[in-house]
């Protein structure tokens, strides 16, 4: 167990509270733009209905406000200092109070900047945490291990990142044991296993995942064993090189002796006759040469020994099973030999506990562990872009398991998330919703709406590429449905388009072939028809753009909903001591890059 060091303050409950009250209120107007679905962007008229201002205004605006994102600060603590004094944060002129309609673009960027979780105070940094968890342990934080080539780079950084946090708590309380909900591939387990030698559980609902998580992890092994190798090489080289360059000083130095004794020769020879120097010269100075020339010739035998004694040494800087412990017969020094066979016994025995096990299983909130796992015993838990209700449903279990000493979720797949206040006029039997989780929501009952949650995910990718969203085949899909509705008298169809757009040359065979998907006569429409639909809408393909821009902004709003419901439940939890919501990746790297992190009282 790491020494004890105080963990970082984390907002509170009444304090979350407040910012969840404040977001809602934001919420209630803009709620709408997210909720429009795109596909009925010209046949609903969403424009005209939720936006009173001209495409151009809303553009204009939006790419002003992107490019002085890096100005904003002083505005957005002006907004802090008004919340602090009226208890919720006002936006005046955002909505019209009567059409409920988009005013103020400005005002609209600045509230959704805002309510964004990196704006609103509620993060604990991840250095901190780090820090804090390892006490006066000395380590280094953000080292990196070299990408894995069964991993892409977004996969390494999310891996090696999540697995240094998931180390520090473990060691923090003494554990051994991970579990890891929604395994998948196996990429976060096997590294767990591997590097910090974890007994990991890894938990995935497919079976191609577990089987593949299987071979995938063979192939790690393999090229973990592979990497150890050339740490090796690299260590002994290193070394080698070390022991050439003293040689050469060494060479240096010798040589600069014998020519200082050749001098010395030289001017007592001027002083003494023939017949006393030759004795002299004969006895001493050869002798001394001598000496100097097996010291010379004995250095590639020092040398070898040199390169062991070295890379012994650095073996220390490195992990513990970084390489493969040196021969002892070649290391002349008995303790190092010791503290080699020392190090080996350690090795064994942390291999033992060094296993990755794969399992298939569907969890739910009310999942037994202990008959998945038979030798359940005090661990962790953790998820890394865990699906829809997985990631509720993982801290719920953290709650109610008195093994699971801390949890670490990060979620995703927002748009699959089951939301209790959500078409409530059907018959339902599901008791446990993934949305809201929070005794403030639930009171509020609170709905996001699936396209508001699909929105957010697919923003939140294109925010962190710095990119909208795709406007002309949204535009494409808008128009083509406008000529269902108006030729075909369809207005809501069961059967989907897809990715059709890619493979299409031009508009009109964007029509033909989504007709025929669609299971619709496309003989029926001349050329002509379909191309005066286009022709009547490309003058306001910018009003599209426009909205999408509008629904791109106001995605990390939508995540900070989700994320502030997830911590409120856990600050609503008797028995945790410590909760809090960490920004543990590269957000550019890996869009949906938060942790929800809580930690049990130490026993």
């Amino acid at each position: 167990m790491a020494a004890s060091c105080p963990l970082p303050v984390t907002p509170d409950l009444p304090t979350l509270r407040a910012k969840l009250q404040g977001l809602l209120q934001f919420l209630r107007d803009a709620l709408s733009i997210s909720n429009a679905h795109t596909v009925d962007f010209y046949t609903e008229s969403v424009w005209g209905e939720l936006v009173d201002l001209t495409p151009e205004t809303v553009l204009a605006a939006l790419r002003k406000s992107a490019s002085e994102a890096e100005a904003r600060p002083p505005e957005t603590r002006r907004l802090v200092e008004a919340e602090g004094e009226a208890g919720v944060t006002d936006f005046p002129k955002i909505f019209c109070e009567t059409s409920q309609k988009l005013v103020s673009v400005e005002a609209f960027a600045l509230a959704a900047k805002y309510y964004s979780v990196q704006n609103l105070g509620i993060c604990t940094p991840f250095e901190q945490l780090l820090v804090a968890l390892r006490g006066n342990q000395n380590q280094r934080i953000g080292e990196t291990q070299k990408a894995v080539e069964f991993m892409n780079m977004k996969k390494s950084h999310e891996v090696q990142a999540m697995s240094e946090l998931i180390s520090s708590i473990a060691d923090y309380y003494g554990i051994k044991q991970v579990i890891d909900l929604g395994s998948g591939k196996g990429y976060l387990s096997s590294f767990l296993s591997l590097k910090y030698g974890f007994k990991v559980y890894g938990i995935d609902s497919s079976n191609t995942n577990t089987h593949g998580a299987e071979e995938r992890n063979r192939k790690l092994k393999k090229h973990w064993k592979l990497c150890h190798a050339q740490s090796r090489l690299d260590v002994n080289g290193l070394a080698l090189k070390m022991a050439k360059e003293r040689k050469v000083q060494k060479e240096v130095k010798n040589k600069a002796d014998i020519e200082e004794v050749f001098r010395n020769s030289l001017t007592n020879q001027e002083k003494m006759s023939t017949s006393d120097i030759s004795p002299h010269f004969s006895g001493s100075v050869i002798s001394n040469i001598r000496n100097q020339m097996e010291t010379l010739h004995s250095q590639p035998h020092q040398e070898e020994n040199l390169c062991f004694e070295n890379s012994f040494s650095l073996i220390n800087l490195l992990p513990i099973n970084a390489i493969e412990p040196t021969s002892s017969q070649q290391i002349p020094n008995r303790e190092t030999s010791e503290a080699n066979k020392e190090r080996r016994k350690m090795t064994s025995k942390s291999s033992e506990s060094n296993v990755y096990s794969p399992l298939t299983s569907f969890i739910t909130a009310d999942s037994e562990l202990h008959d998945i796992i038979k030798d359940l015993e005090d661990c962790l838990m953790v998820g890394l872009h865990t699906c829809g209700d997985l990631a509720p449903n993982t801290l719920r279990i953290f709650t109610s398991k008195s093994e699971i000493k801390g949890v670490c979720s990060v979620g995703c797949c927002y748009h699959l998330l089951s939301e209790e206040f959500e078409n409530q006029h059907k018959e339902r039997t599901q008791e446990k919703w993934g949305f809201p989780m929070c005794h403030y929501l639930k009171e509020e009952r609170w709905c996001c709406g699936r396209n508001a949650r699909i929105s957010a995910c697919l923003a939140l990718e294109r925010v962190a590429a710095g990119q909208g969203l795709p406007t002309e085949s949204l535009f494409y899909r808008a128009v083509l449905q406008d000529i269902i509705k108006d030729c075909y008298g369809i207005t809501k169809c069961d059967r989907h388009v897809g990715k059709i757009y890619s493979k299409c040359s031009s508009f009109l065979d964007y029509v033909r072939r989504s007709l025929k998907k669609l299971g619709l006569d496309e003989s029926k429409l001349p050329e002509k028809i379909i191309m005066n639909y286009y022709e009547k809408y490309k003058p306001r393909m910018n009003e599209l753009e426009a909205f999408n821009m509008l629904k791109v902004v106001l995605a990390p709003c939508i995540e900070t909903l989700i994320l502030l419901d997830r911590l409120c439940y856990l600050k609503e939890q008797e028995d945790i001591a410590w909760s809090a919501l960490v920004k543990l990746f590269d957000p550019v790297k890996s869009p949906r890059c938060y942790a929800v992190i809580a930690l049990k009282k130490q026993q």
